[in-house]
């Protein structure tokens, strides 16, 4: 018997409750809170949540996730602040995203191969032209190591200050240019960032590398267009009116943990966005 045990209108199951999916468990760094969260998140993905159900009580939700009522709040709240749950006054939390849909797929760099063809995984530039066959080259503009903003270490989840890896690439593909990359990563999941030569190496290639392998499995990605500045229009080769595209990457690994924040900057004629909509 499928044991459901949040709301869809009906008071929740009294059955006991499954045994917690653990994938997502194995990254102790993360903050409790956020442990919860994920915890929360992929128990209503394992039971089909939809749109508009409602979830059991804060109580209730604190003692099966063995937390406090201050922990577990501040797992909905995070949750909420991805658009995933919201509240209602005085009729508690309801699902507001489709639980068995994943988080929105990366842009595709557009080539006469794959034009009108959908991305459905997170995967680095290297590894798209590998699988579509064609050459790429990197320059790295400039590469550290160095203390994490406030805001990088809200976005990644680390502490201010703590050891960041970053690096400005221009991005080639069979010789046109394509995209700057600024990559920010934590350190710690991954240290021969800082050894790596990205010249010739691929970045997920190299996290897929780490101990214990740090392996992207979802992204949030968003799009805006604008002109390029004095810099961009240099560096992507771009002598009339035509425009960048800005494309800001925050991807998560196989233990739900910020792994990359990128801003990637795309000449607005070699690059197309694509994405699914669904209700």
């Amino acid at each position: 018997m499928v044991d459901i045990w949040y709301y869809s209108g009906m008071t929740p199951s009294a059955d006991p409750a499954p045994s917690l999916p653990r994938g997502l468990l194995a990254d102790d760094a993360l903050p409790l809170y956020a442990q919860v969260a994920t915890r929360l998140w992929a128990d209503l993905a394992a039971h089909g949540a939809q749109v508009g159900d409602r979830l059991p009580s804060e109580r209730t939700l604190a003692t099966r996730y063995a937390v406090s009522r201050v922990t577990l709040r501040a797992a909905l709240t995070e949750l909420s602040a991805r658009g995933m749950v919201e509240s209602a006054a005085a009729r508690g939390w309801f699902v507001t995203r489709h639980a068995a849909v994943p988080a929105p797929a990366p842009a595709e760099v557009e080539t006469p191969d794959t034009a009108g063809r959908r991305a459905h995984a997170v995967e680095g530039f290297a590894d798209y032209a590998a699988k579509h066959g064609l050459t790429t080259s990197s320059r790295v503009l400039h590469s550290t190591v160095r203390p994490a903003t406030v805001s990088e270490a809200e976005r990644l989840r680390i502490g201010p200050g703590a050891p960041v890896f970053e690096m400005r690439r221009l991005r080639s593909i069979d010789g046109q240019v394509v995209v700057v990359e600024h990559n920010r990563l934590p350190l710690s999941l991954c240290p021969a960032l800082a050894e790596t030569d990205f010249t010739t190496a691929s970045l997920f290639a190299t996290l897929r590398s780490a101990d214990p392998p740090q392996l992207p499995r979802v992204a949030e990605y968003s799009v805006e267009a604008r002109l390029p500045d004095a810099t961009e229009r240099e560096l992507l080769e771009i002598n009339d009116a035509t425009p960048v595209l800005l494309a800001l990457q925050l991807a998560y690994n196989q233990n739900g943990r910020p792994l990359e924040l990128t801003l990637a900057i795309y000449r607005g004629d070699r690059y197309r966005f694509q994405g699914t909509i669904s209700s």
